[in-house]
């Protein structure tokens, strides 16, 4: 007996006896159970921009699962807790129903899941459109983030903002052939609450603004009247004045300390600003924000408020007077009437002038003085005309430089004053008189002489 191939087949049918059965396991009942939670702070300020973070979770439980093992015969084995041995056999026809085909999805998977936020009555401007966020399996979770903005008017308190999470899952799935499974699918929408706080703060008001001696390149003071409209008494508190983006008013002491500003509190506090030469003659923004000791004695700003101060035209002189005149090779003292034609008053102007060629100046600046709008002040200027001047009209650049309310050294931009040479007047008996005086009385003194001599002799 050949106990070598004897035991060669013993092997190979141990082998086939040990080979795995195929399985299908199929998951009965269960659906997705959707919540909703803020992650990080839910308390936010009024006129707050606010990022919401949510974190959706889906903790839907599957209540039955079977494996389906065997060959031609499948043998159940159930995994559902509340499933005894006694009614195994009752159910035992509807599993066989199930067939064979392994399901692609499970009935606790959320599909397709969109989350949308809405204001309900709360004091929030919803920023973000509805999200899709894809599948979230069961236990598992996605985080999604809404952007909002709380109303400058938000009064402090609790709200409820409405979450709405649509989604689509396997309600059942049939096996209508020996390779065809028909799954049916449903859609359904959860509103989950979410809560958010209004916080107390100081929220400001501007109630007035005045603007004092604002123009075009120079620097002045802006007065702001501000009022506490928030439900939060602040401590220690400062006023600040801070620049807009790339306004043209930018603030050269931006801090007022105000002490104690308490709800329904008004003070007022003046800045000095200086002004971009680049500006135009128009209302420009600054921002307004107060910074404060609250309840908690943390130290809190207030939200931006935005206001828009005017700013006058460019400090502008003119000349107001006729043509200077002078003669050809002479000396002369010219007068120049210099008006402040800008909206603005100006302080210790002084006027300077240019003399060029045929022109020549010993004396060329002038004291104007402080000039408000519309004001005239008189320079005069010491001029030599050449000999060769040509007789016409000349101008010659001026310009005048003057301090602003600020104390800040400003210098205007040139412009013309008009100086006319003339002809040299003819010589007429007015001319010669002063000659023959001299002529006379030199005569008289010499007979008198003469004469005196004579009598001597």
């Amino acid at each position: 007996m050949n106990y070598r191939r004897i035991s060669l087949v013993l092997l190979v049918c141990l082998l086939g006896c040990t080979l795995p059965v195929m399985g299908v396991t199929t998951y009965f009942g269960g659906s997705p159970q959707m919540s909703a939670v803020i992650s990080g702070t839910n308390e936010f300020t009024p006129g707050e921009d606010a990022v919401i973070t949510v974190v959706i979770q889906n903790r839907g439980v599957n209540s039955m699962k079977t494996d389906w093992v065997g060959g031609n015969t499948a043998t159940p084995v159930t995994t559902r807790p509340d499933l005894s041995r006694d009614n195994y056999d009752n159910n035992y026809a509807a599993w066989q129903g199930s067939g064979t085909i392994a399901r692609d999805d499970v009935p606790t998977t959320a599909k397709m899941v969109t989350v949308s936020l809405a204001s309900g009555n709360a004091p929030v401007i919803v920023k973000s459109d509805p999200q899709n966020i894809g599948d979230i399996a069961s236990a598992g979770s996605k985080t999604v983030t809404i952007v909002t903005k709380i109303t400058n008017e938000a009064r402090v308190g609790e709200y409820q903002l409405p979450l709405t999470i649509g989604y689509t899952y396997l309600k059942d799935a049939d096996q209508v052939a020996a390779d065809v499974l028909q799954s049916n699918f449903v859609t359904t929408t959860e509103m989950v609450p979410l809560t958010v706080r209004i916080k107390p703060e100081v929220q400001i008001e501007v109630v007035d603004v005045s603007a004092e001696n604002l123009s075009v390149g120079t620097g002045g003071f802006v007065t702001l009247t501000i009022k506490n409209l928030g439900f939060e008494d602040g401590k220690k508190a400062t006023v600040q004045l801070l620049r807009n983006a790339n306004s043209p008013i930018i603030p050269t002491d931006s801090s007022v300390f105000i002490g104690d500003f308490p709800q329904n509190g008004v003070v007022t506090c003046r800045y000095k600003v200086g002004i971009s030469t680049e500006a135009g003659k128009q209302t420009y923004p600054v921002d307004v924000a107060v910074t404060y000791e609250n309840r908690q004695g943390e130290v809190v700003t207030s939200g931006l408020e935005t206001i828009g101060i005017p700013v006058g035209g460019k400090v502008i002189f003119a000349v107001v007077s006729g043509p200077a005149e002078i003669s050809p090779g002479s000396d002369a003292t010219i007068t120049v009437q210099y008006q402040n034609t800008g909206e603005i008053p100006v302080y210790a102007a002084q006027s300077r002038i240019s003399a060029v060629s045929p022109f020549s100046s010993t004396d060329n600046t002038a004291y104007l003085g402080d000039l408000q709008p519309g004001e005239t002040a008189t320079a005069r200027y010491m001029m030599a005309a050449a000999g060769d001047a040509a007789v016409k009209e000349y101008t010659l650049d001026t310009e005048v430089r003057y301090r602003d309310a600020l104390d800040n050294s400003q210098v205007s931009d040139s412009f013309k004053v008009p100086v006319t040479v003339v002809e040299t007047p003819a010589a007429g008996i007015s001319g010669l008189l002063p000659v023959l005086l001299v002529v006379v009385l030199v005569a008289f003194v010499a007979g008198y002489y003469l004469l005196v001599m004579r009598k001597k002799k």
